[in-house]
């Protein structure tokens, strides 16, 4: 490829369908929507890898030399570097956006972590004081 087309990462994270997948590996843009039902690992893989850079993804796998003559087929360009975060926040499938934790309620939690079972074991032991038979 003399002149490879650059990509920006937003640009290239919109393509995360089954329909439509494009990963991120060592600075290139893989177009692999025609490899998702050929993979080992099953589509599902792929598709987890996208929207990040997938080069730490693809390397601990560990791929077999063969696996890595097949990447050239589906390159479609580069991506520019500095447009990838250079950390990626996690987000579940499903919840569709991330949020971060207030400070405030995690404080919560930690007092009701405490006061919680303090109150069962007063409530027990208030219970069995009172309902003992002499």
């Amino acid at each position: 490829m003399a002149s490879s087309k650059v990509y920006l990462f937003d640009e290239v994270a919109k393509h995360n369908k089954t329909q439509d997948c494009w990963l991120i590996i060592s600075g290139k843009v893989y177009d692999v929507t025609s490899f998702m039902d050929d993979h080992p690992g099953g589509g599902e893989v792929l598709l987890s890898s996208t929207g990040k850079d997938a080069t730490h993804d693809f390397e601990d796998v560990g791929h077999s030399d063969d696996a890595r003559g097949m990447m050239g087929k589906y390159v479609i360009g580069e991506v520019d570097v500095t447009t990838v975060p250079t950390k990626r926040v996690y987000v579940a499938a499903g919840l569709g956006g991330t949020s971060f934790k207030d400070d405030k309620s995690e404080f919560l939690i930690k007092i009701l972590q405490l006061l919680v079972p303090l109150l069962i074991l007063g409530l027990a032991l208030a219970a069995r004081t009172y309902t003992k038979k002499e």
